[in-house]
């Protein structure tokens, strides 16, 4: 009986689960932090904003010196953005800029579109004045602390490290953040057909492209990635690469994925290579994706994806990716909507099907090549993965379905 898609997720979770305990921390620049996960808790070391200050272009004033039909003030000294004013004098205005310092003494700004004349006086005017309506106390001002507060927590542990996160840690002067050691992940493709590219490709071989492919999303993923080259279907080799990077020392690797040789049939080199370790090789109720290997190797973490690059891309999608999400806290889940088919289309009972498509701007999907397993051009035209159920075989067009967006 094949294992349902909902529970090997969560046999990988388990699985990953344990990786965690044994990783530390690392002090990095903030912008070699984005995608990472915040270490520890951080806290406001001074407030946002620092100081009062203007949020429109404009005059600063005391409201009390402008009673309800309105006042003439002399105008003042003009407060440009990063300079500290001098206290504003009662019976004046002080013409101000957009995120100037709020004067001492000043409480309200009046927008330059109210005032009469409704510009800026010449700097150089002497005796100018200027002509104001009424204004309550803390008009168009921002207060010091109105965003955060120094002492406040910033940001909380576990945080996913995007580009706001990381301009709120400048916005308060931090040029480095503590995030969670990314895990490094030993990546091997096998098989006696495939060779890399740029080589001679002879009778019977192909290109590998699982090994880009994956790669790139662990990458994506906040992942280090360790590659050791193509294995041959020699489970000897294969055993001796797994182990070299297995054994205990500063640069071991916090899990193994492997591409290929995880099916039933007779040169499965990665089920010959680790028939003697904990290993379960088991059908999951997917299309693409069915085969699939879960355990350790020599205590490390391993999983087997299938060989074909479409099911080994969405092998990552369906089982590591939401895991590292749930048990790191990055990458961020892909984001789901929901689509309206574009076509009609049939799914293998009993199978949870996974189709590449295109969301259009009108909420529709149009499937990108059919069910193959092989079909990398249209996976690389496709911007979602679309999801079929397993208790559903057939779907007309304009029918709803789950897409996650890649």
């Amino acid at each position: 009986m094949p294992r349902s898609v909902a529970a090997h997720r969560q046999a990988v979770v388990d699985l990953l689960t344990g990786v965690v305990s044994g990783k530390g921390n690392v002090t990095l620049p903030l912008l070699e932090a984005l995608g990472k996960a915040l270490a520890v808790d951080v806290y406001a070391p001074l407030s946002l904003p620092p100081f009062a200050n203007s949020q429109m272009d404009g005059f600063a004033v005391r409201s009390a010196d402008i009673p309800d039909g309105g006042a003439e003030l002399q105008v003042a000294e003009p407060v440009p953005a990063g300079a500290a004013p001098a206290a504003l004098k009662p019976g004046f205005a002080a013409p101000i800029m957009t995120g100037a310092m709020i004067p001492d003494g000043a409480d309200a700004v009046v927008p330059i579109e109210r005032a009469t004349p409704d510009s800026f006086p010449d700097p150089a005017t002497v005796g100018a004045v200027v002509e104001l309506p009424p204004v309550a106390p803390g008009t168009y001002v921002r207060d010091s602390g109105s965003d955060i507060a120094k002492g406040a927590l910033a940001l909380p542990a576990g945080t996913r490290m995007g580009p706001a996160q990381l301009g709120l840690l400048a916005a308060l002067g931090l040029t480095t953040v503590e995030v969670r050691e990314p895990w490094r992940v030993l990546l091997v493709t096998t098989g006696d057909e495939v060779v890399e590219p740029g080589e001679d490709l002879t009778a019977g071989k192909i290109f590998d492209s699982n090994g880009t492919l994956l790669e790139a999303s662990m990458r994506q993923a906040g992942l280090d990635v360790v590659r050791t080259g193509i294995s041959d279907d020699d489970p000897s080799k294969l055993l001796a690469v797994l182990r070299r990077h297995a054994a205990p020392s500063d640069r071991r690797v916090d899990v193994i994925v492997t591409t290929g040789g995880v099916s039933k049939g007779a040169y499965e080199v990665v089920r010959q290579a680790l028939a003697n370790q904990p290993v379960d090789f088991l059908p999951v109720a997917m299309q693409p994706g069915g085969p699939q290997g879960l355990g350790s190797f020599d205590g490390v973490p391993f999983l087997g994806f299938p060989g074909n690059p479409v099911s080994c891309l969405v092998s990552f999608e369906m089982f590591l990716r939401p895991a590292l999400s749930r048990v790191l806290g990055t990458p961020a889940p892909r984001p789901v909507m929901k689509a309206r088919l574009a076509e009609s289309l049939a799914s293998p009972e009993g199978k949870h099907q996974v189709r590449r498509g295109t969301l259009d701007p009108d909420g529709t999907v149009r499937m990108e090549g059919g069910a193959g397993s092989h079909l990398v051009h249209a996976l690389a035209r496709a911007n979602a993965l679309v999801h079929i159920p397993g208790d559903v075989t057939e779907l007309t067009d304009g029918d709803e379905v789950e897409v996650w967006m890649l």
